[in-house]
């Protein structure tokens, strides 16, 4: 008769060997880890506690009844990170390829059902060939019911998501339901079809990392958000991340020790906005300088640069910080910029972050691949997405906001709760060159020297509308401000707006133009 714990110990030891040391080792030669040490290196030490070890699929077909999957290909379970509860799982290639069935599929569903209970985030580490064709509709089957969790999820507590090997087919969808994408470079690919198929179907050559890795998503496609250059940087990213993040919608993000004084003055800010209203400057200067210095978590960069998003904190709380790039396209707005503000705001008013908008653009990009891609439909997700948020909501007008951009931005018109603006801002339906040439085109027209009646009128146009007084006079603009006070302005803004509240229009929900 064998001892029940003896026999306890020797499925533990076949569980944790899953697909054993030869395919362990193949990992390590492609620089992949397993899902074990992925999951040991994300977790507090001695934190981990794994459900579902002993779950085995039911497959018969194709052979399957022969093949044994410890824990059948994917490890789940909870544990914590910087001492807060997590709920994870971690598919691994080593067995069967990481591919999911019906039963690796019910075990990730078990840990998207308890974290959603339990109002704690989920972290998903991929590394999967897709779809068990063993199983046929079982795992496709599998795929939905986690695609309707993550949309059950969604705004209830963060999804994480880290790509750290293959993700083809329907496996790319779950991911793209969740908030934050972190790819791998070299060892992750992300694609809906594979560059066999494309090659087959349209005739185009490409490799795997050319049309789903980790650049390409981040830089061409904006799927991911952030990328890393091995295992490690991808899982020490996850948990730098959950620092500014809180369990669930219910609670504030983790406020920590500030040591930077609110009241720092920055005199420097006066001088890295340039008079001249056609030259540019990095706007990722002024929200270092903004923030507790070293806190600033961009989002997306190399994706729009034209925009800037991130998180980063102001006297130890977190906010989001959206900013135009003077750098890029002027600081222009197009569609890849305006998708990439619209989700960001809302990923911030889901989880209670509030929302500084820096302003400096002329407005939405113009021409004709925008207009038939599509710019009004998703420059109006820009739109929607500000005044759908109910955080404090605080916008500084650092030059140029003209027309539409200007109201998209997050004006009082469109919600924001306060509006300052620095002394170099232009607001005005459009530039004082644009609008002169309009209203005071005849006059230009019967000048002996047109060029110089255009600058003539150029100028008494923006003294006369083109800066702050005339939108401050008007109430539109709550304080013109010496750049040097913006931190300490902030700041006392956001300690006044810290119990905000604000309500909508009860409805089932909104139809957001997607």
């Amino acid at each position: 008769m064998t001892d029940p714990h003896q026999e306890l110990q020797r499925r533990l030891r076949e569980i944790e060997a899953m697909g054993g040391p030869q395919r362990i080792a193949r990992q390590h030669q492609m620089g992949k880890w397993s899902a074990r040490e992925r999951l040991h290196y994300l977790l507090d030490p001695d934190t981990f506690e794994e459900i579902g070890a002993h779950v085995e699929h039911r497959g018969t077909l194709f052979g399957l009844d022969q093949v044994k999957a410890p824990a059948d290909g994917v490890v789940t379970g909870f544990g914590r990170i910087h001492h807060r509860p997590v709920y994870v799982f971690a598919q691994d290639f080593t067995v069967l390829g990481g591919s999911l069935g019906e039963m690796h599929a019910a075990k990730i569903q078990k840990v998207q059902d308890l974290a959603l209970k339990s109002g704690v985030p989920i972290i998903g580490l991929n590394d999967s060939g897709g779809a068990r064709i063993q199983e046929g509709v079982d795992a496709l089957s599998g795929y939905g019911e986690i695609f309707k969790r993550n949309t059950w999820a969604s705004g209830v507590i963060p999804q994480i998501t880290v790509i750290m090997g293959p993700s083809a087919g329907g496996a790319v969808y779950s991911p793209a339901l969740t908030d934050v994408i972190i790819m791998v470079r070299k060892t992750s690919q992300m694609f809906i079809t594979g560059p066999q198929v494309i090659q087959t179907v349209t005739g185009e050559t490409v490799s795997a990392e050319e049309l789903g890795g980790a650049d390409t998503q981040l830089k061409r496609s904006g799927v991911a958000h952030f990328v890393a250059d091995n295992d490690a940087e991808a899982l020490d990213q996850v948990r730098h991340l959950l620092a500014y993040l809180p369990n669930n919608y219910r609670e504030e993000p983790p406020v920590i020790d500030a040591l930077d004084p609110l009241d720092r003055r920055e005199p420097r800010l006066r001088e890295l906005v340039p008079v001249d209203a056609n030259k540019p400057y990095d706007v990722k200067q002024i929200i270092h300088t903004i923030c507790d210095r070293d806190t600033f978590l961009e989002w997306q960069s190399g994706y729009a640069d034209n925009l800037v998003i991130g998180l980063g904190r102001l006297g130890g709380h977190v906010i989001g910080v959206v900013a135009n790039q003077p750098r890029v396209l002027a600081g222009t707005l197009d569609i890849n910029a305006s998708d990439k503000l619209a989700r960001f705001v809302r990923f911030c008013d889901a989880f209670n972050i509030p929302v500084i908008t820096l302003v400096d653009t002329p407005g939405y990009l113009p021409g004709t691949a925008q207009e038939f891609g599509g710019i009004i439909r998703h420059g109006a997700k820009v739109l929607y997405a500000y005044a759908e948020a109910t955080v404090p909501k605080i916008t500084v007008i650092l030059r140029k906001a003209y027309g539409g951009a200007y109201l998209a931005m997050c004006s009082r018109s469109l919600g924001a709760d306060l509006v300052m603006a620095w002394p170099t801002a232009e607001i005005a339906v459009m530039g004082p060159e644009g609008a002169a040439n309009i209203i005071f085109r005849k006059d230009i027209e019967e000048a002996d020297d047109p060029a110089q009646m255009r600058q003539q009128k150029a100028r008494e146009y923006r003294e006369q509308f083109a800066n702050p007084y005339v939108a401050a006079s008007h109430g539109y603009i709550d304080q013109v401000i010496d750049p040097a006070d913006t931190r300490p302005k902030l700041a006392r803004a956001l300690m006044a707006l810290y119990n905000k509240r604000d309500t909508r229009p009860d409805k089932r929900h909104g139809n957001m133009p997607v």
